[in-house]
């Protein structure tokens, strides 16, 4: 089991989100007021502490929402779950892996700096079956593990296998 430490948003794509250490997880959209938010497969974003405390032994000033990740967590190993895991968050909402890591379309801020990024790798993506609050301090943890394939589709989006087909 796992909690989280910072709950980010942004009001717009492509940019840091803010830390605001608590939020509303919505059935089928992700975080209240996020800019990612929406019907389809990567409603949620979510980074551990242990990815961003790579890129800071890389001598870079970067801490939760840098990687533009909603939830930021510690303790438990994001990577390694399956697609179609499914997670408790807090004490009543309910995710599911989706998708992990994500193509880089456009090298970033962090990566021009750094000359690498853990978020393309190490972040994961989850849809909202049931909402609820979360906050900071509140436990994740993984109450089914996923087989490789996730059970989330959208008009726009189907996901199968870890991979994503336009529909």
């Amino acid at each position: 089991m796992g909690r989280i430490i910072a709950v980010c948003t942004s009001a717009n794509k492509g940019e840091r989100k803010k830390n605001i250490d608590r939020g509303m997880l919505i059935a089928n959209h992700g975080l209240e007021g996020d800019a990612h938010a929406g019907p389809w497969h990567r409603q949620v974003s979510l980074l551990a502490r242990e990815s961003i405390a790579k890129m800071q032994a890389k001598g870079l000033q970067v801490g939760p929402g840098d990687f533009a990740e909603n939830l930021t967590t510690e303790g438990i190993d994001l990577v390694s779950l399956p697609v179609g895991t499914k997670l408790k968050i807090g004490e009543q909402a309910l995710a599911e892996v989706t998708q992990i890591g994500k193509q880089c379309h456009s090298h970033c801020a962090i990566y021009q700096q750094a000359g690498d990024c853990v978020m393309p790798r190490e972040g994961i993506f989850v849809a909202i079956h049931q909402g609820g609050p979360v906050k900071v301090g509140d436990t994740i943890e993984v109450v089914a593990m996923g087989s490789g394939k996730a059970s989330y589709s959208s008009d726009q989006h189907q996901v199968s296998g870890g991979g994503v087909v336009a529909s």
